[in-house]
């Protein structure tokens, strides 16, 4: 598998800044000291007047960033995952979400995927702090192409939108002609007709080669990319727990509150269908390689089809 392409989303972010940048004047960049590992560093160096640096200080970042919007720009504030959503949750609910404030949130290092940095910086709660947001839109991106499109669907969106990537470089898998981004509207990436496995940012590709495990052992599963967790597929979601009966969620994030939530929340008003979350079980993550942190937890290809294996 040497030629498959791997890019942290992380630089699809700085790099798709970059682009919209020089189409529209009234993007403007903000980050809390931490330019050259969100990569808006990138975008500093095209557009030095467009970029500010707040420091250390990722509540008034926030504030800032709200007050940019009241004024009709498109202020994007990045910070990492921690940081973003979770010490800044109060400025993000009361001065973004509450007015309904344009400003778009790109948070970087998310999951345990961070690797060494530590349970301290693995963020696996913001999706769940960011749902509960009124109106605010989740997205967490699966690849370097639909992390590039979700960024312009973002600046795209009047509202509020939190956008979830990635330290850790990951498989390229959207690059085909017929791939579309639409806040929304999740992508069926294979046909199975015992399970359906509906995946997430990085675990998209890892559960696509969980699926091709599981084809061995005769079991096909249909896979589904929901790069938006907020508003929902409700519609794709629901016609695949109809058509396989047995749904399986998997997300590098606490099954409490994130994608699996999400998906039940859909499924028990409307389709009651047996929902297995796969995912952080109620604990933190620790420092450690990557790589090595999601196989240790069981979030990598081989930990994916285990657990399915296991509960079928």
């Amino acid at each position: 598998m040497s030629d498959v392409i791997k890019i942290a989303t992380r630089d699809s972010y700085g790099n798709a800044l970059v682009e919209l940048g020089k189409e529209h004047d009234d993007l403007i960049v903000l980050d809390a000291d931490l330019a050259a590992a969100t990569k808006t560093g990138v975008f500093m160096k095209v557009f030095p007047d467009r970029h500010i640096d707040c420091g250390i200080a990722e509540s008034n970042m926030m504030g800032i960033a709200a007050g940019i919007a009241a004024t009709g720009k498109v202020p994007f504030a990045s910070s990492f995952a921690m940081f973003a959503a979770g010490r800044a949750f109060e400025q993000i609910r009361n001065s973004i979400g509450y007015p309904h404030l344009n400003v778009k949130i790109g948070a970087t290092h998310a999951g345990i995927s961070v690797g060494e940095d530590g349970a301290t910086h693995q963020c696996n709660e913001d999706i769940a702090l960011m749902r509960t947001i009124p109106g605010m839109v989740v997205i967490n991106p699966s690849d370097d192409i639909e992390a590039k499109a979700a960024v312009r669907a973002a600046y795209e969106h009047d509202g509020p939108v939190y956008l979830r990537f990635g330290r850790l470089a990951t498989p390229v898998i959207n690059n085909n002609e017929s791939y579309k981004f639409e806040i929304g509207k999740g992508v069926t990436l294979r046909e199975g007709s015992d399970i359906t496995i509906i995946a997430t940012g990085l675990m998209v590709a890892a559960s696509l080669e969980a699926a091709q495990m599981l084809s061995a052992d005769g079991i096909q599963a249909k896979v589904i990319n929901i790069h938006t967790i907020k508003p929902l597929d409700d519609e794709l979601v629901i016609s695949a727990a109809k058509s396989t009966k047995k749904i399986i969620t998997v997300e590098e994030h606490s099954i409490i509150g994130g994608l699996g939530s999400a998906v039940c929340d859909v499924l028990s008003a409307t389709v009651p269908t047996l929902v297995q979350k796969i995912g952080m079980y109620d604990m933190f993550g620790e420092s450690g390689p990557a790589v090595e942190l999601l196989k240790k937890y069981r979030l990598d290809a081989q930990g994916i089809y285990e657990q399915i294996k296991e509960q079928l």
